[in-house]
């Protein structure tokens, strides 16, 4: 008997049907991988979604090759909630497939039961009574909400209120998702969970080797699963068997949405749904909740629980504005640092204290200009300047990763004299160097944190005290647990604050709320000096104040007002091909056809500040939707008017992709 399996790879289509040979046919069944050629010379391995008898009319059908597994490894739900993904953020199935594990050819172990140790009693701390409250108080409102925002204030203890509901979900014998932001705050937390958990919790994330990954995949699979899986956003394509807690740390978080490659899908959101499936329960925890989550609270669908003490008595910190234009006015300025700025250091690290400065760009400057004619070196593949980094002696683009050596002399002029704009985290180290020589500084960005050892070892060694101050990017910003930080210095707020984003505000009062939470010990006021050439604006003054309230009804009254979520549901529609002229007409092709069906909800198309990457040319439409508009109506009319315009031969090349709920 003929048989044939539609195969599921990780390449942008939703599968591909293949021929089983009869020596195959027993073990090729749904959610099995398979080994199978692709084109002329690519093997992929993929997994089985269906089996069938349907021979495909008018193409060449290759045969399966081998199948890696005696048992699904894909179950049920594992599907269900792939597909979710596939529509909600159109895209084809295979681009969901490419983020998942076990599309690797290597044989997938199964641990033995007996290797398994299962701790029955399990230490943990005695809560304050503001934390037993919270605790409470969740626990009541899951009784009537399937989703709740725990609201607590930076250091106040919402992580051992996650191991109190850890522990108790898995004493009934469910199994709990924790999600974290960033590899760097798993880092972190994986020894205080171990220490609690020990063998129960597996750990989950990209910089772990596909052999580690495999094992985690190959347990959550056995007969015995771990019981918490503690992980960034990839750990929800992990299968699970009876999930009945997720809990979405620092759920505001940015680094939740996938940009790329597809599917870009937002992790918080997608974590809901995939609790909803299971009929569990979603804790969302953050000291500066998104608009969108606390406007869902605000409205009665999530519950609400507050958390408003620190921990241990610990106060909030003290944020002081410098304002930039006063001080260069002045001439208290020396190169990235306020001279108050300064002073606190100085005084910080004789107290000795540690410091913390947060610069949000990498590099050492923006870009090099030459002094005589204003000639700048830009990436030949994007439409952006080359970023300068002093300790390679190299000029990078950090879309395409291009590099090249500066120029001698300038290709326009002549001068061999170049200026370096702008300021990046290598160029804070090299001036805080200069300041303070004696001061041990570690630097933590996307150049020195490659690998999770070397991620581990910078956070363990400023917590050990072997260094002095911290310089970073966002990555220092989220939720890293320092005993002995004095000082906090954001060096330029207004890099976020001019954003062209309608989210720029918030996300600048996430991101300062977050590091100044770094700052302050027991029984002592930590100290936030926010440098801004716009201390007089309002939402300045709001963050200074740590006036999330007043920030979140302003924001929330000019977004009613334009048109902005939560109020409507963006999808940003993006156009790619080498050639612009061509490209401008396929997206304006595009853009009237979506306004034959949206009317005046579309925008556009027009072109994003970085136009052209990797030499491709891009154009951008924006759809504002309304929210009663439905999602799979909306995806429908979607991919349609796609499959026009790509139809034309002159737009064979053309690359259409969607961003469902950008950030």
């Amino acid at each position: 008997m003929s048989l044939f399996a539609d195969i599921l790879l990780p390449v942008p289509f939703d599968s591909f049907t293949y021929a089983v040979p009869e020596s195959l046919q027993a073990k090729a069944v749904r959610g099995c991988r398979v080994v199978v050629p692709f084109g002329k010379s690519k093997v992929y391995t993929g997994v089985v979604i269906r089996t069938h008898s349907q021979k495909p009319e008018g193409v060449e059908v290759k045969q399966v090759t081998e199948v890696l597994d005696d048992c699904p490894v894909v179950n049920e739900l594992q599907f269900k909630f792939w597909q979710w993904i596939a529509d909600y953020y159109i895209c084809p199935l295979g681009d969901v497939y490419k983020g998942v594990v076990v599309k690797t050819t290597a044989q997938m172990q199964f641990p033995s039961p007996l290797a398994i140790q299962r701790g029955m009693e399990r230490e943990r701390g005695n809560l304050s009574p503001a934390q037993t409250q919270a605790y409470t108080s969740i626990l009541s409102s899951f009784e009537t909400k399937d989703i709740t925002l725990l609201h607590g204030v930076t250091s106040s203890g919402k992580t051992e209120i996650y191991i109190h509901l850890i522990n108790k979900y898995i004493g009934e014998g469910k199994q709990v998702l924790y999600l974290l932001p960033e590899i760097a705050l798993t880092t972190q937390i994986t020894e205080r969970l171990r220490a609690v958990f020990g063998d129960e919790m597996g750990v989950y994330h990209s910089k772990f080797t596909e052999a580690q990954r495999l094992k985690v995949y190959g347990r959550q699979v056995s007969e015995q699963p771990y019981g918490l899986i503690l992980g960034v956003r990839s750990s929800l394509f992990l299968p699970f068997r009876n999930l009945g807690l997720v809990i979405v740390d620092e759920e505001h978080e940015t680094s939740y949405k996938q940009q790329e490659p597809a599917p870009r899908y937002h992790a918080r959101n997608a974590a809901m749904m995939l609790a909803r499936m299971f009929g569990a329960k979603t804790l969302l925890g953050t000291a500066t909740p998104s608009f969108e989550t606390y406007h869902s609270a605000k409205k009665g669908r999530y519950g609400y629980v507050q958390l408003t003490q620190r921990y241990l008595g610990m106060q909030l910190p003290e944020i002081r504005v410098i304002d930039m234009k006063e001080m260069r006015h002045k001439k208290r300025v020396v190169g990235a640092f306020s001279l108050p700025l300064i002073e606190e250091m100085r005084e910080a690290l004789k107290r000795k204290e540690q410091v913390i400065l947060f610069q949000n760009r990498r590099g050492f400057a923006r870009f090099l200009e030459c002094r005589q004619c204003g000639w700048v070196p830009r990436c030949p593949h994007c439409d952006v300047s080359l970023t300068y980094h002093k300790t390679t002696q190299l000029l990078t683009c950090h879309y395409c990763g291009y590099v090249s050596r500066p120029a001698v002399q300038c290709p326009n002029c002549g001068e061999k004299h170049f200026t370096d704009v702008g300021l990046g985290t290598e160029k804070v180290e090299d001036q805080t160097m200069q300041l303070f020589p004696d001061a041990r500084v570690l630097r933590m960005d996307l150049d020195t944190v490659k690998t999770r050892l070397q991620c581990e070892r910078i956070i363990r060694d400023f917590s050990a005290g072997k260094a002095d101050i911290l310089i970073g990017t966002q990555m220092v910003t989220k939720g890293l647990d320092f005993d002995n930080v004095g000082v906090v210095g954001v060096l330029d707020a207004n890099t976020m604050l001019n954003q062209p984003d309608f989210r720029s505000y918030e996300r600048t009062f996430h991101v300062v709320a977050q590091v100044a939470g770094r700052a302050g010990r027991k029984n002592a006021v930590g100290r936030v000096f926010l440098q801004t050439s716009s201390a007089d604006s309002d939402i300045v003054r709001q963050i200074a104040a740590n006036d999330y309230w007043g920030m979140f009804f302003q924001q929330m009254t000019e977004r009613r007002d334009f048109g902005y979520p939560p109020f409507t549901r963006l999808i940003y529609v993006y156009l790619r091909h080498r050639d612009a002229e061509l490209l401008e007409h396929l997206a304006q092709e595009m853009a009237e056809k979506l306004r034959k069906v949206f009317g005046q909800r579309v925008l556009g198309p027009d072109q994003p500040p970085v136009s052209r990457i990797q030499s491709m040319h891009i154009r951008k439409i924006v759809l504002k939707l309304d929210l009663t508009m439905a999602t799979g109506k909306v995806r429908q009319e979607l991919v349609r008017i796609q499959r026009e315009v790509v139809a034309s031969p002159v737009a064979r090349n053309l690359n259409v992709y969607y961003d469902v709920d950008p950030q």
